[in-house]
């Protein structure tokens, strides 16, 4: 399998003609060059490169630094390695390097230097961010299931504990969610199980794009999930929760390994808390199970609210 070309963009802001020392470097290399900050800004957004060679068109180059690194998420997630064109009489840009650069990767190169230098100094860094990557899908792995991309149970449960927290501590709402999958098992028995995998991916991927930035998802085990909803009451929730089971609901078609139509739904069944009327984050949990039971005894297909279950009544859209 033929290695894709590793991506660099030079940043020659200062006109000097740096791409030069590239030309005998192109070798599994996809070299982009750059004339100003806006163009560089926005190649990075787009592109995404392994490392980016910045020749800075000030001393400090903190300007410069601040607008590339801002195109990159702030936890070090993503933190694309620097190497630094520099003058050796410039003694202030080390140290602003270790200001703007923040968990980025960095080196500096002399402009002199030579071809086997600069040869070098990019592999180390082009060798560092390839461990980097690594290192992130490793963490990513850990705590994303491989099937939807959700949380995994443990990880999903230190979100919820945090968001519980926050809403206990600062009064605040959040409503947590409680989704299985109506007659899952059937459909594993009747079509191959590569079925049902697809259709969890499927599902998956519908409560990741129904949810805010701030909201939470994971995939407990087989076909059930739960969602947190941060500052989110009552009639807020329901509307969620409906789009949700409405969604998933609009799977029900033909899908790849068969060409008969399944039918696919799933039952609902969701907690609030305004920070002080549940006792605990185990009593939200098993509130949400009992509506969720509840949904079940009913035929599925629906969305029940753990305190109209005195009521008699369910939410259903």
């Amino acid at each position: 399998m033929t290695t894709p070309p590793q991506r660099i963009l030079v940043c020659d802001h200062r006109g000097a003609g740096i791409e030069t020392r590239f030309e005998a470097l192109r070798e599994g290399l996809e070299v982009r060059i750059t004339r100003s900050l806006r163009e560089s800004v926005e190649s990075i957004a787009k592109e995404d490169p392994h490392l980016v060679v910045l020749d800075p068109l000030t001393r400090g180059a903190a300007a410069e630094l601040a607008a590339l690194t801002g195109t990159r998420r702030d936890d070090g997630t993503d933190a694309c390695p620097f190497l630094i064109i520099w003058d050796r009489d410039n003694s202030l840009l080390p140290r602003r390097l270790e200001e703007g650069l923040g968990p980025h990767p960095w080196d500096l190169v002399h402009r002199d230097a030579t071809v086997q230098e600069f040869t070098v100094r990019l592999g180390q860094l082009l060798g560092y961010g390839r461990m980097q990557k690594e290192m992130e899908e490793l963490r990513h792995r850990a705590v994303h299931d491989d099937r939807t991309e959700l949380l995994r149970p443990l990880a999903f449960q230190e979100r919820l504990s945090e968001h519980f927290a926050a809403a206990k501590r600062h009064k605040q709402e959040l409503c947590f969610v409680l989704m299985d999958l109506d007659k899952f098992g059937q459909i594993n028995k009747i079509y191959d199980h590569t079925v049902g995998d697809r259709l969890i991916t499927r599902v998956g991927e519908v409560i990741r794009k129904s949810l805010r930035t701030e909201d939470v998802a994971g995939r407990l085990g087989g076909d059930e999930f739960a969602v947190v909803l941060p500052y989110t009451a009552k009639v807020a929730a329901v509307a969620v929760v409906n789009r949700l089971r409405e969604r998933i609901a609009a799977l029900t078609g033909p899908h790849e390994g068969t060409a008969a139509s399944i039918q696919i739904s799933t039952s609902i069944g969701f907690e609030t808390y305004n920070g002080t009327d549940v006792d605990s984050l185990e009593a939200i949990r098993d509130n949400a199970e009992m509506a969720l039971r509840k949904a079940k005894e009913l035929g599925g297909d629906r969305a029940v609210y753990y305190r109209s279950l005195n009521r008699g009544s369910e939410e259903k859209g």
